[in-house]
């Protein structure tokens, strides 16, 4: 698929944008806090394109500091049964890659950092340049690709370059040293540690590998490590926040606005309100962990 290259009015190339990250800027806040930032995330569109702003707008103002929009997708190969729900009430209620941006902005006005998570295939086929260019003017910081590896990567740098968006990669525990050192070169933002092998979801302990995963992936040399998939409570959140400069919560959240059958969305009120006390009691946790 080829895409329209970005011009300036003259019809010369845009270069690259010294815009500085939104993402790297609310790192050296927390930094200089001494605390780990809270990342949460919630699909577009579950259960429904209006509640589900209304969901990212409760996660801000509740204690998320940056929210993951989730893209849904038919096929979610990394998501766990709960995400998979979401996303498929998401797809069913007619979700599109066009409502997100609407997402993006009710995020950004909030005062929370709008991240984007995306299987691939959905920004290739929106078109590279444009989905950057709509991207950016909605007021987003950054995307994150699951299933994309710096190595495949370039259309996407040279445009996440133009419009001063971050790279989100991911590494797991059977990483390289080699692998490693490869994300963190590409990645602007931070580098998506994903605490275990596997899909997402919730889980009742969690290991001690994705600590040594930060640490392997900061020798490599990224500044801002985040570690995702499993962290469900406040005593998990607070210890994952102890060693890495964010914790990114997703299933836990996405579960309260799910009914008790896991397939049907929750009463609308209901699961606003247990949003929220979800959101807070993770948010405290992330706040305790130093």
């Amino acid at each position: 698929m080829t895409n329209e290259t970005a011009t300036t009015p003259s019809g010369q190339p845009l270069g690259i944008s010294h815009k500085p990250s939104a993402t790297e800027a609310m790192f050296t806040k927390f930094k200089a806090e001494n605390r780990p930032a809270f990342i949460g995330y919630l699909p577009y569109g579950f259960p429904n394109p209006d509640v589900s702003l209304d969901a990212l707008r409760t996660m801000v103002e509740h204690g998320v500091d940056a929210v993951e929009i989730g893209l849904p997708y038919s096929d979610p190969v990394m998501d766990g049964p709960v995400i998979q729900a979401a996303s498929q009430l998401a797809l069913n209620n007619g979700e599109s890659i066009n409502g997100v941006f609407k997402a993006v902005e009710t995020v950004a006005n909030a005062g929370g950092v709008p991240l984007v998570m995306s299987y691939w295939n959905l920004v290739f086929h929106y078109g590279v340049e444009r989905f950057a260019r709509d991207f950016e003017n909605a007021g987003g910081a950054g995307l994150i690709t699951p299933d994309l590896i710096p190595d495949e990567a370039g259309e996407w740098i040279e445009a996440s370059d133009r419009h001063g968006l971050d790279r989100i990669f991911l590494v797991s525990p059977d990483s390289s040293d080699k692998r490693l050192e490869i994300v963190a070169k590409n990645t602007r933002g931070f580098v998506y540690a994903a605490s275990r092998m596997g899909v997402t979801g919730e889980r009742d302990t969690l290991s001690t590998s994705p600590e040594q995963l930060v640490q392997r992936t900061r020798q490599a040399g990224a500044e801002n490590v985040c570690v995702g998939i499993g962290v469900s409570t406040a005593e998990q959140a607070s210890k994952v926040g102890a060693y890495a400069d964010g914790v990114i919560v997703g299933s836990a959240l996405v579960h309260t606005l799910l009914a008790d059958d896991n397939v049907t969305a929750r009463d609308t009120a209901e699961g606003l309100k247990l949003l929220a006390a979800k959101t807070e009691e993770l948010a405290q946790g992330v706040r305790d962990a130093r």
